[in-house]
């Protein structure tokens, strides 16, 4: 297994980092029976390098991915090959990680323009006009 690159000079050292494997579910025949093709790769948000209003960022960002005790899990069983399913589970863990670490600009309110107010009032007028108009002619 390899290190993981989060940027900003943040690594996350491969011994950090556990691997599972197990068979894969769907359609292959035999491959699929003989072969743990499946990668579960974890890592404890605790023992992350980062200070801990960061942990805290990561465990907020990706509390759906996170279990009780604390563990981070990302599991791919796209591919046929192990090693392939253990690249792309790491890939994805390390995106995870840095999408998490990223900052967020909070949210700018906006309003909308009077002009576009007004422009709608005056097509829910027209349209009002335009049944009246139709009613009397009954």
């Amino acid at each position: 297994m390899r290190d993981l690159d989060l940027g900003n000079g943040i690594i996350v050292p491969a011994d950090l980092l556990h691997g599972v494997t197990s068979r894969s579910g769907g359609p292959g025949g035999q491959n699929v029976n003989k072969v743990e093709s499946k990668v579960t790769i974890e890592v404890a948000v605790d023992a992350l390098p980062l200070p801990d209003d960061r942990k805290a960022r990561v465990r907020e960002r990706l509390a759906s991915r996170i279990n009780r005790e604390g563990v981070l899990r990302v599991t791919s069983q796209a591919a046929r090959s192990q090693s392939e399913n253990r690249d792309r589970a790491l890939d994805r863990l390390e995106e995870l990680l840095r999408e998490s670490l990223e900052e967020q600009t909070p949210r700018r309110k906006t309003r909308v323009p009077k002009a576009v107010k007004r422009k709608r009032i005056e097509d829910k007028k027209k349209r009002g006009e335009t049944k009246r108009l139709r009613r009397d002619l009954e």
